[in-house]
């Protein structure tokens, strides 16, 4: 298991790969993993943070097959991203390795190498934008906490680092080891790729969007409510095509798609959290019925109600 870094990587994005499978091992993988983190030229990687790591070895020197690829992410990945030594030698690591994978905007050298080309990836939500402009050719989603193609695999900030590797341990060791890594990681639950980057409740509007803050913060506290476009833009005082206008300016989705969201996501903070029924979750969370929720949820989890609460407990 490699992990690359270069100047300017983000030591938190090494370390939730590093302790993972290293805890891993302590859990009992069989066959144990082994780890190495390598550079440019063997050189220590002075971090983002400004600490300084020490490389297991020289990017240029590692040979295959390897196991798995992995590119750390970080503010020095613009500058490795145009390196032609770099991105040649992970492009040629990339054709001898079983999985590649990289952490937040590791993505873009992945990029640069042409390995994302016609392929969905993600990576930091605020550094999304920016990826798809450089490289069109890849379908950028800024959603995910992680997205597998096939033996590529792209993960969003930092510490979705952690749940990618938990995938990787459940697929190479068992759900079980993968649970003790979890316990033992002191994280409370492993995160289904699909689950968003950032919680709807926690992602503000524009700022000086009032009117959409003041909207936004009703549907959170009321999402069993009657949340109607009539009933949201008069609380707003404004028509509903206005608000609507606004919603997009501001939140980026209509008002109707973010109730929908909004209520989603309450439902799986109440299934992970609480032991209520599906049926009273439903109601709480504003759906009309578990149909209702079930439906909504495959759309947005790729699973169901029942399902998603048995991902989350088994973590616990």
């Amino acid at each position: 298991m490699v992990v690359v870094g270069y100047e300017g990587a983000e030591l938190l994005d090494i370390a939730c790969v590093t302790t993972s499978l290293q805890t891993a091992n302590h859990s009992g993988a069989d066959p144990p993993y082994e780890i190495a983190v390598v550079s440019p030229g063997g050189h220590p990687i002075t971090c983002e943070s400004g600490l300084t790591l020490q490389s297991s070895g020289a990017l240029e020197r590692l040979k295959g097959p390897l196991d798995t690829l992995i590119i750390s992410g970080g503010l020095g990945v613009y500058e490795a991203a145009v390196n032609p030594r770099i991105v040649g030698h992970i492009r040629r690591l990339a054709q001898e390795s079983r999985r590649i994978a990289s952490v937040c905007t590791g993505a873009t050298i992945l990029a640069a190498a042409g390995l994302l080309d016609g392929k969905r990836a993600t990576t930091h939500w605020r550094y999304a934008n920016r990826l798809a402009r450089s490289y069109p050719q890849v379908t950028v989603d800024p959603t995910p906490i992680y997205i597998r193609e096939g033996r590529i695999s792209t993960s969003a900030g930092v510490t979705s680092a952690l749940d990618l590797m938990l995938a990787f341990i459940e697929e190479d060791c068992g759900a079980e080891l993968a649970r003790g890594v979890a316990r033992g990681l002191v994280t409370y639950l492993h995160r289904p790729g699909n689950q968003a980057q950032m919680s709807m409740f926690t992602a503000a509007p524009v700022p000086g969007n009032g009117i959409v803050k003041r909207v936004t913060e009703y549907v959170s506290g009321h999402l069993s409510a009657d949340l109607s476009a009539a009933v949201l833009a008069a609380l707003a005082g404004v028509s509903e095509r206005h608000l609507t206008r606004l919603f997009v300016e501001g939140a980026g989705v209509t008002p109707g798609r973010y109730v929908r969201e909004a209520r989603v996501e309450g439902a799986a903070q109440l299934l992970s959290g609480t032991a209520l029924p599906v049926g009273r979750v439903a109601a709480r969370c504003g759906f009309g019925s578990a149909e209702t929720l079930r439906q909504a949820f495959v759309e947005r989890y790729g699973m169901p109600p029942s399902r998603y609460r048995a991902t989350q407990r088994g973590n616990g």
